[in-house]
């Protein structure tokens, strides 16, 4: 992390105060300027390339765990974690679903209901007097879906 972060500055700062600033030494960062790359540093590039054309094949909508699923079906071994560790460091986020709201009243062209309570809504004493129950909360495909199954 601090190596990284000398290489970041690496450009506008000099190397060896920079070293001294973190407490790192000079032949250290060096060292680890010329490194190979590690096999899990490897595999974790793959799995990001691998990860990012998911996302983008599903625009965004997926999650770790759905991510992790289609990497699964496509050969690739690894855990759901790591995933998820992967995308929250390359700032790999899921794009929120726009939330379904019921449709305001007054704007179809259905017929509607006579309002015969007239918001007179105390039953009066005798129970099973008056029934009342409103259905845009619900979403019209579940209602569809209930007539096709019956």
């Amino acid at each position: 992390m601090k190596f990284r972060a000398i290489h970041a500055l690496s450009g506008r700062y000099p190397v060896a105060p920079m070293c001294q600033l973190f407490r790192v030494s000079r032949s250290g960062y060096y060292a680890w300027l010329h490194r190979p790359p590690s096999a899990r540093e490897m595999a974790n590039r793959q799995l990001l390339r691998e990860i990012r054309l998911v996302h983008a094949e599903v625009n965004g909508i997926y999650g770790h765990r759905r991510i992790h699923a289609e990497l699964l079906a496509q050969g690739f071994v690894c855990g759901r974690h790591r995933i998820a560790d992967l995308m929250r460091r390359n700032g790999i986020r899921v794009r929120a679903r726009k939330r379904w709201r019921p449709a305001s009243g007054g704007q179809h062209l259905l017929p509607v209901a006579p309002n015969l309570l007239q918001r007179h809504f105390a039953a009066g004493g005798d129970i099973n007097q008056r029934w009342v129950s409103d259905m845009t909360y619900i979403r019209a495909s579940r209602i569809t879906q209930a007539f096709q199954q019956a």
